[in-house]
């Protein structure tokens, strides 16, 4: 299993992900993502829009505002229950999330900390102020006048926004039950102590589906979704279905809206944590809505005439662990020939380059100058090439293995004469002669 250290180090000395505000000291729970983690970033969610959104015809699009109507988190409950419990300690007054600091459930208390001995992480004393919930949505205030009137605040997931565009849906593209609406984008959280790299951050990227149901039906759907999940994160992210593992949530720790949670978790260097969950949350969510807004949110099928409020089944990703999980997959440390690497073994379709172009010696104006014909013409076919001639082919090539570049491809004297090039591969550093009609 890799480190944790290896792969930040690896993030931020290649350019896929750096500290946020980095250039004045940071700020915690922000990540940047740089040149080649914004490219690895995006393909991931393009390859997640196309498997479940572009390549089926019942599942739908929206993109909502990520500052919504403050009605919205009352309805939903997350301004009474979307909170953590936090502790202070009162020597260094340093603030953590209680249920992180020992072997605790959500509900813990300052007698569950005192009995269990447990020890401030920042300064090592036992002396803990009451524990008390905190609110994780950051607000804001919406106009010219900061008060009670103008507050509202960041979303905290991109589910609401899904939910108040369920009547839009149903009433301008008259979907058949069953059927999904998609949506990918930022969400907020304070979180009390964010921590190991990417998985618990304060702003977040989120790729999300509630797919609307017959009550009747929802567990061969939930089952269906699981199913469709595991083909994505196997199949798709080539993430080793060993490293896979479903948590079924037991009563006292499901969610306020939920009757079934699976919990997808993954083998990440900090140990086995959550990378996915999907939620039964039944028909709470839109209830609460009608409740709330007065509108009626039932459903009208237009094969049988029956009129229900829908069930709901909700697969939830969140990208920035999704793309810790494909970085942990893909790390490794081998040796090739008398030399040790770093690799990343990322999938083809993900990899920031699918192929690197270089001309064997950077002074020889006749080898870049063909150099230069070969990378044209594949970044015009392809896109994703890129151009390294700095150093000799050897150091080349470890930078390319620590990027995850799936081929190098470089032309020397021999192309000259018989137009074919060296192509070396990731994985197994093995070369072989191509002719470039066949790149």
């Amino acid at each position: 299993m890799s480190k944790l250290e290896d792969i930040v180090n690896l993030c931020k000395r290649r350019g896929f992900i750096f500290p946020g505000s980095d250039i004045y000291g940071g700020m915690a729970g922000t990540w940047d993502f740089g040149p080649l983690g914004t490219v690895l970033k995006r393909k991931i969610m393009n390859a997640w829009w196309e498997f479940f959104v572009e390549k089926r015809d019942d599942i739908y699009g929206v993109d909502a505002a990520i500052i919504m109507n403050p009605r919205t988190w009352k309805a939903s409950g997350h301004t009474e229950t979307f909170s953590d419990p936090l502790v202070e300690c009162m020597n260094c007054k340093g603030r953590f999330r209680a249920d992180k600091l020992g072997d605790f459930q959500a509900d813990v208390t300052k007698l569950d900390l005192d009995k269990a001995l447990v020890k401030c992480p920042t300064c090592g004393q036992h002396a803990w102020g009451e524990v008390r919930q905190f609110n994780m949505m950051f607000s804001t205030h919406v106009g010219a006048v900061s008060d009670e009137t103008s507050e509202a605040y960041l979303r905290p997931e991109t589910a609401q926004g899904i939910f108040t565009n369920y009547k839009n849906v149903v009433d301008t593209i008259y979907p058949n039950i069953p059927f999904g609406i998609a949506q990918q984008g930022k969400a907020f959280r304070n979180e009390i102590s964010p921590r190991d790299f990417i998985f618990r951050c304060r702003e977040l990227e989120q790729m999300e589906i509630e797919y609307f149901v017959h009550p009747d039906t929802w567990k061969e759907n939930f089952e269906k979704i699981l199913k469709e999940c595991h083909d994505f994160l196997e199949n798709k992210m080539k993430l080793p279905a060993e490293m896979i593992h479903d948590v079924e949530v037991e009563g006292a720790d499901l969610a306020h809206y939920s009757k079934r949670t699976i919990d997808v978790e993954f083998d990440f260097p900090i140990g086995r944590e959550e990378l996915m969950g999907i939620a039964y949350r039944t028909d709470f969510d839109l209830n609460n809505i009608a409740r709330e807004s007065g509108k009626n949110m039932e459903y009208r099928d237009k094969n049988t005439g029956e009129s229900f409020v829908p069930h709901v089944i909700e697969p939830s990703f969140g990208v920035e662990r999704l793309v810790m999980a494909v970085l942990t997959a893909a790390y490794e440390e081998d040796t090739v020939g008398d030399s040790a690497r770093v690799v990343l073994r990322l999938p083809e379709e993900l990899a920031p380059y699918r192929f690197c172009v270089s001309p064997l010696l950077k002074n020889k104006p006749e080898l870049v100058e063909k150099a230069k014909e070969v990378y044209t013409k594949l970044r015009e076919k392809y896109g994703n090439v890129t151009w390294d001639d700095s150093g000799n082919i050897g150091k080349r090539y470890r930078k390319q293995d620590e990027i995850g570049t799936p081929k190098c491809i470089v032309i020397d004297f021999d192309t000259l004469s018989d137009n074919t090039v060296t192509v070396r591969d990731r994985d197994t550093a093995e070369q072989v002669r191509v002719e470039i009609k066949e790149l």
